[in-house]
């Protein structure tokens, strides 16, 4: 870990570790099972395992972290183990909300992305509450993609360009990739430039589809309630070599 560490250290000192990072969170239930344990169980655990790699991307100097906590496809999910989400969703949020009104010392700003339409409305009170709270901090922006889809996204902001096409707030030749990139639920915030997938998995599972375009990958084969500080620092070891040329030489 001390090698490591230092690894990192240099990595900061060459401006070599990526603006934003994307997360896929996946491998609880697996997790769990191993252990002879209940699913929930599993998502409890990786809900720590969360919370310990914002506060490490804060400390080494992250600007943006996106998580996948929840897609729109995990409604099929037994109705058990949804409801165990959202309630440790629930917790996160009075958490962070609680951490914001003592005076936010970890100085982080929390956003949602995703819909809301699905969810309970004392979540999505919640949420609001705590997005308004967080939102002049200026550490780390961590996004919670919460009953999201990088599909059902982009179907949004397609629609949203429609209706302004039609009100003749814009004209069809307005809609490039920059202004589609404004309707996106990541306005305003860079791509990302390195997602992670743990548990062994190698495929990108709808997560900001749109944003990913020139995004590197890196797949680990640990499942998420394992992955430590240790897992990152390898992650940013491997995206330090990668060359990234956006299509150049």
């Amino acid at each position: 870990m001390i090698q490591i560490t230092q690894i990192i250290k240099e990595l900061t000192a060459k401006n070599a570790l990526p603006t934003h990072i994307g997360i896929i969170m996946d491998g609880n239930g697996r997790w769990a099972k191993k252990r002879g344990l209940p699913r929930q169980v599993g998502h409890r655990y990786g809900a720590a395992a969360f919370s310990n790699l914002v506060d490490y991307c804060q400390e080494i100097g992250i600007r943006y972290l996106t998580a996948y906590m929840f897609s729109t496809e995990n409604w099929k999910r037994p109705q058990a183990e949804v409801d165990a989400i959202m309630n440790l969703l629930r917790e996160y949020i009075s958490e962070v909300f609680e951490k914001n009104q003592s005076g936010n010392r970890k100085n982080y700003r929390t956003h949602f992305i995703g819909e809301r339409v699905r969810l309970a409305p004392d979540i999505v009170e919640n949420m609001a509450r705590v997005e308004a709270l967080s939102q002049d901090c200026t550490g780390i922006c961590v996004n919670i993609a919460l009953n999201y889809g990088g599909r059902s996204e982009i179907v949004h902001a397609a629609q949203q360009a429609a209706n302004n096409v039609s009100a003749g707030l814009i004209k069809p030749e307005d809609i490039t990739e920059e202004y589609l990139s404004g309707l996106m639920f990541t306005a305003g915030q860079p791509d990302p430039d390195l997602i992670i997938r743990p548990s062994g998995e190698q495929r990108t599972s709808n997560f900001l589809i749109w944003q990913s375009a020139y995004s590197e990958y890196v797949f680990m084969d640990v499942l998420w309630p394992d992955f430590k500080p240790d897992h990152l620092d390898k992650a940013l070891m491997e995206y330090a070599k990668r060359s990234r040329r956006f299509g150049g030489i």
